[in-house]
């Protein structure tokens, strides 16, 4: 792994007592009718945490991207699958992910609830509706424990999932990378758990028939996952997918099962695009070689045995919770 010669095998325990209050920033699109299915893994990694309530406490969510429909089906999943007994609130962002700086309904809830708290941020989509806070309101930054994000690689990296047929970008990333810039340069501690770590995660046939039941919501959630596990043997030749979110979420209530680089340099660079045919595009990288950035971040780079099953019983125990 490209990343130079000092290497920290080093895991996250918990130190607090009780449940982290977080808030959860997401670009959820399952089911949003189109050409092709929508991606499954913001809806599984909302799902994961509404089943642990002893380890995250959810302040409110907000969507980018999308907005309305993904505020709409985080409505229609929160009615299913919300046994806490708590409200959660969610919130409309940006619904293009190229608008930073402008305020919406979403920036403004979250501002308002870091002027209450401090919490961390899990953002699972885009970094535009954090940014915006960040940018705008510079005096909520100490409000800020740290930023949970899905994006990021090492160098050289590709992303080729399944059977490495063809590579993939990195969308959050690629969406906004201003938005990243801001980020960093804010000096924020940031968690980077993107492909490189959640590659190693498959979910199969097998793993979510379960939910092809008589409930409603069950077999609403198993209809959309399914053409998704096609669609991925499509374009990547194995039937299955592979859930990224979970894993920054994983961060956060599973931390002893990741293995991580600590206080990484990161950088953004650009040069010939692997997604495309021509042109250039960025990359956002970490490697203890950059001797060049004051950028740092905490870096997820595998997952360890263990964690697959329990993003499956996770799922087993919103199906049961729900008959």
């Amino acid at each position: 792994m490209p990343v130079g010669h000092r290497f920290l095998f080093m895991t996250l325990s918990s130190t607090t007592s009780g449940p982290r209050r977080i808030w959860l920033d997401t670009d959820i699109m399952i089911g949003m009718k189109d050409q092709t299915p929508r991606e499954v893994d913001d809806a599984i990694a909302l799902m994961m945490a509404l089943q642990h309530p002893d380890k995250v406490e959810l302040v409110g969510i907000s969507t980018i991207t999308y907005a309305n429909y993904g505020y709409d089906v985080t409505q229609k999943l929160l009615a299913w699958y919300n046994k806490t007994g708590r409200n959660i609130p969610v919130y409309r962002g940006s619904d293009t992910a190229k608008d930073v700086g402008t305020e919406n309904d979403a920036t403004r809830a979250l501002a308002d609830a870091l002027r209450t708290e401090k919490m961390p941020i899990l953002a699972i989509g885009p970094m535009t509706n954090v940014a915006t806070v960040v940018q705008n309101h510079p005096e909520l930054i100490p409000q800020i424990e740290e930023v949970v994000v899905c994006a990021g690689r090492t160098p050289g990296l590709p992303f080729r999932p399944g059977l490495e047929k063809m590579s993939v970008g990195d969308y959050n990333f690629e969406m906004d990378p201003e938005s990243f810039k801001i980020l960093f340069d804010a000096g924020l501690k940031i968690v980077l758990s993107g492909y490189e770590c959640s590659v190693y995660l498959l979910l199969g046939k097998t793993d979510i028939e379960f939910l092809n039941n008589a409930t409603e919501s069950d077999k609403w959630v198993y209809d959309q996952l399914r053409p998704w596990q096609q669609f991925n043997e499509s374009l990547f030749g194995v039937d299955g997918f592979v859930p990224w979110d979970t894993t920054p979420l994983g961060y956060l209530t599973h931390p002893n099962y990741f293995k991580y680089f600590h206080d990484i340099p990161v950088r953004i660079n650009v040069r010939a695009s692997d997604t495309d045919a021509e042109g250039d595009k960025p990359y956002l990288e970490v490697s203890y070689d950059f001797n060049d950035t004051p950028w740092r971040a905490t870096y997820a780079y595998k997952t360890l045995p263990g964690f697959e099953e329990i993003v499956i019983e996770d799922l087993k125990r919103a199906s049961a919770g729900n008959r």
